[in-house]
């Protein structure tokens, strides 16, 4: 998702360069929708992998990953275009290493039978699945310093948007992992693996 966001931001900076009107709800919804994405399937293999949720796990992951895609824009704001270059050059690497060695961790999991599920639910686990899923939101920082969004407003509606998709999505990964248990933490595994993948070739310009 990254690279296409980072396209529709810099377009949408270009179309209204020169001109005084400001990102609009609409163009800041289709930004957030977008870099909730990954969030929302990372969510689901999470809920894959614990089986039985409480409200509790719902929470735990929108505060995760809806606080990382609030404060990965906000980063970028501040750091400015040169920075920019960076992120787009490594930000598929960055995610691809990060959900691909997670992804096999939850697969060697799924053939330890004494294994519990909540452990995949840790602060160290969903630290670097929030900063996988996040990485590209600093670009779109970028962007928004150059379109002069209010940027408070702008990266709260996107932190809120990623913490509801964020919450269904374990939701809905629970429900089929309760019945399949360790088959869906194995295949929750594969699908990190197969996202990882997804964003590198989509950042290497192969999708």
């Amino acid at each position: 998702m990254g690279p296409f966001l980072w396209r529709f931001a810099l377009t949408y900076y270009n179309h209204k360069k020169g001109e005084k009107e400001r990102m609009g709800i609409t163009e800041l919804f289709i930004l957030a929708i977008g870099l909730s994405m990954d969030a929302f399937a990372v969510s689901i293999c999470k809920g894959l992998s614990l089986g039985k949720i409480t409200p509790k796990h719902m929470c735990i992951a929108g505060i995760w990953f809806g606080g990382f895609q609030a404060f990965m824009p906000l980063i970028g704001y501040f750091l400015g275009s040169f920075f920019a270059d960076m992120i787009t050059a490594y930000d598929h690497w960055i995610a691809f290493i990060l959900l691909v060695l997670i992804g096999g961790n939850m697969i060697k999991e799924a053939f330890e039978k004494e294994e519990h599920l909540d452990a995949s639910m840790t602060v160290k686990s969903m630290f670097l699945l929030a900063i996988a899923t996040s990485i590209d939101a600093l670009a779109v920082g970028v962007t928004f310093a150059f379109l002069k969004v209010q940027i408070i407003p702008a990266v709260s509606f996107i932190g809120i948007i990623t913490f509801i998709l964020s919450a269904i999505g374990v939701k809905i990964g629970s429900i089929f992992g309760t019945k399949y248990q360790s088959k869906a933490e194995l295949c929750g595994g594969i699908i990190l693996i197969i996202i990882g993948t997804k964003i590198l070739l989509d950042g290497l310009g192969l999708l």
